[in-house]
Parts: structure tokens; sequence; C-alpha cells
């Protein structure tokens, strides 16, 4: 059991994050319960206990017993479950600042998130391309990484929620060695060194320049930068065989170029149980990695496995070291 303290914030109290944050709490011992504290509000997640029967207590004054809440006050009543709304969308942002200076306070070791409607949130008027950008903004970082772990596939990306177009003109020599480099550094801080390859961008790398000229002008010289600093790390390597070379046990970690090209593999052999880990923050941030399936809300029928998942995953984290040299 790990002692280390983690905020879990409520995400879009319209969508099933409340129901899984319920349900996976439940799951768990209740000496482990007590290391969590989530942030949100009383009545959305007795609401939520209502429709999963977890029949848990929450309070919002310390030491009662119950399992912790940081109550945010909300813009308004609690919106209506499965709607797309600013209401909902604004409490989302509020529910992240504050975990964010839980985190940045050292009040707790890791935040874990549960899901954010994009739409919601810029109805709001926070426009921003999801927790990512949200993040690096509160935590004053130029960018950050997104990670997406599993049990025997994990997958870095260069570029996340942009257009496919601008997501070619990102993969510059540059960024590609600093996501190289940040998915070289989770891994030596939770012990070991990865085994990296980087996904080419174009069909077959281009065929020596048939199908496009980006992996040898970009992606190439950054992996051999890289490999240069000691970093165990091959590529650019076909996307069409990489993942599959990776999920049987030749790589630890895969640097996809692009959103689509990382997500489609994880999502294929990991649905329920793959998380999403933010690299490059002064935080630590792990998130459940499915959204907020206003569809289901409110059915009490939500999988909590993902949301297991990251709150595993998150103490993992919380417990290593942040300093580690590379």
């Amino acid at each position: 059991m790990s002692t280390s303290r983690v905020a879990v914030t409520l995400g879009d109290p319209a969508g099933v994050g409340p129901e899984v944050i319920v349900k996976a709490l439940a799951a768990l011992p209740q000496a482990d319960r007590e290391n969590f504290v989530v942030v949100g509000n009383v009545e959305a997640l007795e609401r939520a206990n209502r429709v999963t029967g977890t029949e848990l207590r929450f309070s919002a004054t310390p030491g009662s017993g119950a399992i912790a809440v940081d109550e945010v006050a909300i813009d308004g009543s609690l919106p209506d479950i499965g709607k797309v709304s600013p209401v909902a969308g604004d409490a989302s942002v509020r529910y992240i600042k504050r975990a964010v200076e839980l985190a940045m306070s050292g009040e707790v070791d890791c935040i874990v998130t549960a899901p954010i409607n994009k739409e919601a949130m810029n109805l709001a008027g926070h426009h921003f391309d999801g927790h990512t950008g949200l993040l690096a903004h509160l935590t004053g970082s130029k960018s950050s990484f997104m990670l997406l772990a599993s049990e025997r596939l994990n997958t870095i990306h260069v570029s996340t929620h942009v257009s496919l177009r601008t997501a070619i003109d990102r993969a510059t020599v540059e960024r590609v060695l600093a996501t190289i480099e940040a998915g070289h550094r989770h891994f030596l801080r939770l012990g070991r060194k990865a085994r990296i390859a980087v996904a080419g961008i174009n069909p077959h790398c281009g065929e020596g320049g048939l199908f496009g000229d980006e992996d040898t002008k970009f992606l190439a010289p950054a992996v051999e930068l890289a490999r240069a600093k000691g970093i165990d790390v091959v590529g650019p390597i076909s996307a069409d065989t990489v993942y599959a070379r990776a999920y049987g046990g030749a790589f630890d970690l895969v640097v996809a170029q692009y959103h689509d090209q990382g997500h489609i593999p994880i999502k294929l052999v990991a649905f329920e149980t793959a998380v999403n880990v933010s690299l490059g923050l002064p935080i630590d941030r792990v998130s459940v990695d499915h959204g907020t399936a206003f569809d289901i809300a409110g059915t009490g029928k939500a999988n909590h496995a993902n949301m297991l998942s990251a709150i595993d995953y998150a103490r993992i984290v919380a417990a290593a070291p942040r300093n580690v040299a590379a």
C-alpha cells in the first residue's frame, strides 16, 4: 500500500467521471481510500453514489472518516447528467485548477483526472485543447508530452490535439528529440532504461523520398542526436510494423508522430486499462484514457477499470523520485 497522497479531479460533472471515481474508490481497501482527496463537489459524488449503489460517504470536513472532498464552488446548480453544458465545462476547469494548486504546494503527490468535455470547456470560455494544454498553462510549462501507458504497449506523442497538417509541421528535429528524451527520463524514473522506437511519419518512412522526405530530414537526425546522448533508440521505423514489434516485446516505448498514430494501437489492445500520463510538467498527472460518455452517464454502467489503472499508475509515479539523471 502506497502512502502517497493523490488528488482525483471530478472531471465534467455531467459525464461518467463521478461514477467511475466512486466505483474505483469503493473497490479499494478502506485504508487505501484515506490517501485520496476528490477535488469537486460532494453533491455530484452523492448523485453518482446513488446511481452506482456504492454506499460511500463523502465529506468536505477533514477527519470525518469519510472520503475527503476538496469542495470547489461551481457557477450555478449542479448540471444535468448527459448534456453538454458551459456550467459543467467551467466546473471541470475549476477542479483542475484547484488540484494543480494542491500539487504545486506539495499537499498532494500526484493528480488523477477524470474525463472532461472539450466542447463544454470551450463554451465556458476556456480555450484549451484539453487537459494537456490546460495543465501546461497552469503550471507555467512551455510544453508537455502525452504518454499512453499499458501493460504491453506504451507510446509517447510528438503532437496530440492538432490537425494532421499541423502535426506534420510540428515533427521537427527539436521536438522529436525532446519527445524521445522525455520518454527516456520517465522510464529511468520508474527504474529502467527504455528501448525506444520512433515511428515514421510517412508510409514506409517515405520509401527513399517517394512518399515524402520528413522522415529523413527530421526524424532520423533526432534519433541520431538521441543516440549520441546514450539513449537506446532506433528509427524511424514504418508505423505499420513498429507497434506490432513493440507489443511483441521488442520495444518498451514507441514515439508516435501524431494523435491517432499513437492512440489507435493503444485503444485496440488496452482500451479499458491504458492510462494517459503527462510528462514534462513540474507536477505528476495521470488520467483515464476515455471520454465523458454522455450517452451512458447517469446509468451506472460506466466501467471503472480505467480509473483503477490510473490510480495504480499514479501511486507508482508518486512514489518515484523526480530528479533522475538522464
